[in-house]
């Protein structure tokens, strides 16, 4: 590392010394955010890229600039049995996220003052890479994911993320202006901090750095934080689509999926997906994934974050979407539900939705998309659920389960065909694996 990039990872040490990050209460527990800790799960990234469900139960799971550790406690809230490993480069933060740990509970947990380029003095070969929020901060990002890469698990995978160059365009003219003032030449204090709000206070309303980047919550309680983290953050840096690809390609690792990947599809910007323009209709199935992220990130750039998963370089294997799946994949189908639901609030509510007649509501456990929100299974079906709670099941196990929960059909009252307790199942099936309910191994 050369001297002004030592210089650069001083400046951000410090500024993480005396601003640990994030400023979350000691007891604050993630317990209540099922969204997040699906994201932190090692078995929906692993899912989404073999199709095959893995337990957690000793794995070892990397937390990459962890802080003070709240990720850290998301990761070993979201992957049971596992044994969590803490690095960051501040020695504050490492001993509130050890704290933080310990507070809740999880013993198998350890924590160390290191850089990302240090990691092989752990010893540790890991089988998921959390890398949040850091990234963005290296001179060379692929030199950093290589750094990750040479301790990851020949298939374990890495979650990082970049701050997207074209979302977060205004905080850097931001960033720029208080470089101007002087503000960032050292460690940003209260001083720098309160300059920083009565110069946007200050501007006119109508000015548009103040319209664009300004809210009343850079005054609040946290408002050190924000202002930190925004307007003062020391080496923060944009990045684009093809910026993130090129450095998987230096570093030899393997797209794998975006962490939100039905908000990076192409084809929810257009009114009509089905009904494109013509030019459209032509070109747009022949672009490479790279081409069409890209392209999301120009039309819609809602996220402050290009977030992936990534890992090894595969050996090629094609699935079948489960959408095309014939009727011999179904009856060898194993389905387990996932992890994230294991849990006895979904429990609960799944079988009083079932013995009250009730619908039982999709989006209310796990929403991993907006049209979800609103998404339910009627009651007679959702019965079919109930078999996983305890264990993995076969498909065709609870193909008979359903026919004996309702063994007649309520219209005829004829027995009910197993042709159609199989197609009813096949249905929920599709639909409850589209929401992440399930995971269905072939």
């Amino acid at each position: 590392m050369n001297n002004s990039n030592s210089d650069l990872w001083d400046k951000i040490r410090q500024q993480f010394d005396s601003a640990p990050y994030p400023r979350m209460p000691l007891d604050k527990s993630p317990k209540d955010n099922p969204n997040l800790l699906y994201i932190h799960n090692l078995s929906t990234a692993y899912y989404l890229r073999n199709k095959k469900f893995v337990d957690t139960k000793d794995k070892i799971i990397l937390d990459a600039g962890c802080g003070t550790g709240y990720k850290s406690l998301f990761l070993a809230e979201a992957n049971p049995g596992a044994k969590i490993v803490g690095v960051d480069i501040s020695s504050e933060s490492i001993q509130l996220a050890k704290q933080r740990l310990e507070y809740h509970g999880f013993n198998n947990a350890e924590f160390h003052v290191l850089s990302i380029y240090d990691l092989p003095e752990l010893n540790y070969k890991f089988d998921y890479i959390n890398c949040d929020e850091l990234l963005y901060l290296f001179p060379n990002i692929s030199i950093a994911l290589q750094a990750m890469k040479s301790v990851l698990n020949t298939d374990g995978i890495i979650r990082s993320n970049l701050h997207s160059a074209i979302q977060r365009f205004n905080i850097y003219r931001a960033q720029k202006v208080f470089s101007m003032m002087g503000l960032m030449d050292e460690n940003p204090g209260e001083l720098e901090i309160e300059i920083a709000i009565d110069t946007m206070k200050a501007l006119k309303d109508n000015v548009t750095l103040k319209t664009q980047t300004w809210s009343s919550e850079y005054e609040g309680e946290d408002k050190q934080e924000r202002i930190l983290m925004n307007y003062l953050f020391q080496g923060d840096k944009g990045y684009t689509i093809s910026d993130m690809f090129t450095a998987l390609r230096a570093a030899d690792l393997e797209f794998i999926s975006m962490i939100h990947w039905r908000e990076w599809d192409l084809m929810r910007l257009f009114k009509e997906p089905d009904n494109l323009p013509t030019f459209l209709a032509m070109s747009l199935p022949e672009i490479s994934l790279e081409e069409r992220l890209q392209l999301v990130d120009l039309l819609h750039p809602i996220h402050r974050l290009l977030d992936f998963w990534c890992g090894h370089p595969q050996q090629e294997q094609t699935f079948v979407p489960i959408a095309e799946w014939n009727d011999l994949d179904w009856e060898q189908a194993i389905v387990h539900l996932h992890p994230q639901l294991n849990n006895s609030n979904f429990q609960a509510d799944l079988i009083d939705c079932v013995t009250q007649c009730k619908p039982f509501h999709l989006g209310k456990h796990l929403l991993t998309a907006p049209e979800f929100q609103t998404l339910c299974v009627d009651s007679a079906v959702a019965v079919c659920l109930l078999p996983l709670l305890d264990a993995p099941q076969a498909m065709m196990y609870i193909v008979e389960r359903f026919r004996q929960a309702r063994p007649v059909d309520p219209v005829t009252l004829q027995p009910t065909a197993l042709r159609q307790a199989f197609e009813t199942v096949k249905d929920l099936l599709l639909t409850v694996e589209d929401c992440g309910y399930v995971m269905v191994e072939n």
